[in-house]
C-alpha cells in the first residue's frame, strides 16, 4: 500500500512539473505571436506614413482638353489593398472600390444613349504582362473586331496598350487598355471605356490621371 502511494505521489509531482513547464511555454508562444502581429501593424503604419510623406496629397497638372490647356487639381487616392496610388480629379470623378478592382467613373452620369465611361484598375497576381496581353486582346476583339495591334508604350504607363473603336459615330464605344507589370510575377490591367465624342474630354482626363499611377511595393 505504501509503495502504491509513493508511486502515485511521484506521478502527481511529475504531472505538476509538466504542467508548470507547459504554462510558461504557452505564454511564450502567445507573447511571440503578439510581437509578430505588433511588428506587422507597426510596419504597416510606418509604411502608410512613408507613402503619405512620399506622395503629396494634391497635384496640379496641365492637360489639353478639347484643344485648350487646363490646370486641374488632382487628389491622391489609395488603390485596392494599398497596392497602388493614383491622383484623381475628385471634382469630376469618383473611385468605386469593388472586391476585385477599382473603378473611376464620372460623378455626373453620361446621357442614357451613350456608353458608360469608366476606368477600371485590377491586378492579376499570377500572370505576367507578356502572357496576359494576348488573352486581353482576344477578349476585346469580341466587342471591338477592328482592335489595333498590341503596342508597347512608355506613356501614360510603361507596358502594352490595346486600342479600338466600335464605330465612327459620336456615341461609338472606345476602349483603351493597358497591361503592365506589377513589379513581381503578375500584372495590372487598366481598361478605359468612353465614347468617340468624349475622346478629347474623358479620354484626355483618364490619360493624365493614369500618368500619376504608381505601384506601391
Amino acid at each position: 500500500m505504501a509503495i502504491y502511494l509513493k508511486k502515485t505521489n511521484k506521478e502527481g509531482v511529475k504531472k505538476i512539473k509538466n504542467r508548470n513547464r507547459t504554462i510558461p511555454l504557452l505564454f511564450a508562444v502567445a507573447a511571440a505571436l503578439l510581437i509578430v502581429f505588433s511588428l506587422q501593424t507597426d510596419k504597416r503604419t510606418a509604411f502608410m506614413k512613408e507613402v503619405k510623406e512620399v506622395f503629396l496629397p494634391e497635384k496640379e497638372v496641365v492637360q489639353s482638353i478639347e484643344g485648350e490647356n487646363e490646370e486641374t487639381q488632382l487628389q491622391l487616392s489609395e488603390g485596392k489593398n494599398s497596392e497602388y496610388v493614383i491622383y484623381v480629379d475628385e471634382t469630376r470623378y469618383k473611385q468605386i472600390r469593388n472586391e476585385t478592382s477599382d473603378i473611376i467613373t464620372p460623378i455626373i452620369p453620361v446621357p442614357a444613349n451613350y456608353p458608360d465611361v469608366t476606368m477600371e484598375i485590377r491586378q492579376i497576381p499570377d500572370e505576367e504582362p507578356e502572357v496576359l496581353v494576348s488573352k486581353i486582346e482576344a477578349e476585346l476583339k469580341k466587342e471591338f473586331p477592328e482592335l489595333l495591334e498590341v503596342e508597347e508604350v512608355t506613356e501614360p504607363v510603361k507596358g502594352f496598350q490595346l486600342h479600338g473603336s466600335a464605330g465612327n459615330k459620336a456615341e461609338s464605344k472606345i476602349v483603351n487598355a493597358y497591361v503592365i507589370s506589377n513589379g513581381k510575377e503578375g500584372s495590372f490591367v487598366i481598361t478605359q471605356f468612353y465614347f468617340l465624342e468624349a475622346a478629347e474630354g474623358h479620354g484626355a482626363r483618364y490619360y493624365h490621371m493614369l500618368k500619376t499611377f504608381k505601384i506601391v511595393e
